[in-house]
C-alpha cells in the first residue's frame, strides 16, 4: 500500500469555538489545492481520502479532493489531533484492500506515523502545513519506505502548464 500523507493547511491562529474549529485561511486551502495538482500531474492521486475530523483537516481534505477531481473524503476520529501511530496502523489495515490511502491530519501525529513506519524513533521528520509525504508500506510486513517528502513551497511552485 501506498500511504500518502497530508497535513492539513495553514490555519486561523484561533477559534472563538476552540481548536477543533480553526478554519483554513485562503493560503491554507490554496496549500490543499496546490498538493492534489500536483500529485495529480505525477499520477499519483490515492484512491481513498481519509481525514481528521477537525475543521482545518476537513476543509484541507475537501479542497484537495475538489482539485483533484476525485470522492470527497471519509472522516475518521482516529485521526484526530493526539493520534497514536500504532492505533493509526491498526486502523489503516481496515483499508489494506486500497493500494493507495491519503490521510489528512496533524503534527506532531503524522511525523510520528512516518517514523513509526520507517522504523526509526528521532525526532528527525516534520511535516510543515500543507506537506505531502508518501511511503509504501505493508500492513502485513510492518515498516516502510519513504517515497517522498514534499514541502508546501515545492508543491506550490507547480503549475499544470
Amino acid at each position: 500500500m501506498q500511504l500518502t500523507l497530508l497535513r492539513h493547511g495553514k490555519a486561523e491562529d484561533s477559534s472563538m469555538d476552540g481548536d477543533f474549529s480553526r478554519a483554513l485561511v485562503e493560503k491554507g486551502r490554496e496549500q490543499s489545492r496546490s498538493a492534489a495538482r500536483l500529485l495529480k500531474a505525477a499520477g499519483a492521486l490515492p484512491d481513498i481520502v481519509l481525514t481528521s475530523p477537525l475543521l482545518r483537516a476537513r476543509q484541507t481534505a475537501d479542497e484537495f479532493c475538489t482539485a483533484a477531481a476525485m470522492p470527497g473524503p471519509l472522516i475518521q476520529s482516529w485521526l484526530a489531533c493526539g493520534m497514536v501511530a500504532e492505533d493509526a496502523l491498526t486502523q489503516l489495515c481496515a483499508f489494506k484492500d486500497f493500494k493507495h490511502v491519503a490521510i489528512v491530519g496533524h503534527e506532531p501525529d503524522l511525523s510520528d506515523l512516518i517514523e513509526s513506519l520507517l522504523g526509526v524513533n528521532c525526532g528527525a521528520v516534520m511535516m510543515k502545513k500543507g506537506s505531502i509525504a508518501c511511503v509504501e508500506w505493508s500492513p502485513d510486513h510492518g515498516h516502510g519506505t519513504l517515497l517522498y517528502l514534499i514541502p508546501p513551497k515545492l508543491a506550490a511552485g507547480w503549475s499544470e502548464d
